[in-house]
C-alpha cells in the first residue's frame, strides 16, 4: 500500500495548488473587474461597418459589458467616414463623425481614425487592445471624484422616450439613446460577406448645456426599433477639455 502514498499525496497537492490558483485568480478578476472605489469608466467606441479592422473592437467592447457589473458604460457611435467606400452604415452619423474630431482636437491628434476608444474623455487607444482597455477601466474606477447624477427613463404613446434627469453638475450634460444589440449582415465593402455583431449603439445623442440642476428630455425612437431595445446612458462633460465628470444609465420603462 506505501507505494500509493506518494501518488496520492502528489495528487492532494496538485489539486489543492490547483485551488488555490483557481480561488487567487477569479478573486483577482473580482477585484480588478468590480468598481472598488467609487469611479466609473464612460467608454466611447468609435467604429463603422465599413471598418476591416472595427469587428475586433466591437467584440472588445461587448466582452467588457459581460465583465464589467458596475459602473462601466459602453457608448458604441458608428461614423460615417467610411460610407462612401462600398458599404452605408446603417448606424453611422455625421454627428458622431464631428463628435470624434472634437476629440482629435483636445487630445492633440493629426487625424482621427477607427476603431478607436476615449475613456472617460481624457485616454485615447487603439479600440481593439483589450489589454489597454481593461487597465485604462480598471485606473478610472479606483478614482472617487464624481458628481451626482441620475436618471429615469419611460416611454411614452408617441414612439418617445422620456428622460428626466437631475444633477450637481454645472457643464455640458450628453443623453444618448442606445440600442443593446444589433447584428448585420454586410454585403460590399471591407466586411462584405460577414455578420457583425454590434452592442450598445448610439442611434441618437442630444448634449444640453447646463443652467439648473433638473430637467427632461425627449428622443423619437428610429424606425424599427422598439423602446425595449433600448436603454439611456448620460454623462456630464466639461466642454472645454472634454473630461467626463460622471456617469449613469437607465432602462427604459415600459
Amino acid at each position: 500500500m506505501k507505494k500509493y502514498l506518494i501518488p496520492v499525496a502528489a495528487l492532494l497537492v496538485f489539486v489543492t495548488s490547483a485551488f488555490t490558483f483557481i480561488y487567487s485568480s477569479n478573486k483577482k478578476n473580482n477585484i480588478d473587474n468590480q468598481n472598488a472605489g467609487n469611479g466609473f469608466a464612460v467608454v466611447e467606441l468609435f467604429t463603422s461597418e465599413g471598418c476591416s479592422s472595427c469587428p475586433p473592437a466591437d467584440a472588445a467592447v461587448a466582452k467588457v459589458l459581460k465583465e464589467y457589473n458596475n459602473n462601466v458604460y459602453v457608448l458604441g457611435y458608428h461614423v460615417d467616414y467610411w460610407d462612401n467606400l462600398g458599404w452605408k452604415d446603417a448606424f453611422s452619423s455625421a454627428a458622431f463623425t464631428q463628435r470624434q474630431k472634437r476629440y482629435a482636437q483636445v487630445l492633440n491628434l493629426s487625424s482621427i481614425y477607427t476603431p478607436q476608444v476615449v475613456v472617460n474623455g481624457e485616454e485615447e487607444f487603439v479600440g481593439s487592445d483589450e489589454n489597454k482597455l481593461h487597465s485604462s477601466i480598471n485606473n478610472d474606477l479606483k478614482q472617487t471624484e464624481t458628481n451626482d447624477l441620475s436618471i429615469s427613463v419611460k416611454a411614452n404613446d408617441k414612439n418617445q422616450v422620456d428622460v428626466s434627469y437631475q444633477t450637481n453638475a454645472t457643464n455640458n450634460l450628453n443623453i444618448a439613446l442606445v440600442q443593446l444589440m444589433a447584428v448585420s449582415k454586410i454585403q460590399r465593402g471591407e466586411n462584405s460577406g460577414a455578420t457583425l455583431h454590434h452592442v450598445n449603439i448610439v442611434r441618437s445623442l442630444q448634449t444640453i448645456s447646463l443652467k439648473k440642476n433638473a430637467g427632461n428630455v425627449s428622443f423619437n425612437l428610429p424606425a424599427g426599433l422598439s423602446a425595449k431595445d433600448c436603454e439611456v446612458i448620460a454623462f456630464s462633460q466639461d466642454a472645454k477639455n472634454m473630461k467626463i465628470t460622471a456617469a449613469a444609465k437607465a432602462d427604459v420603462q415600459l
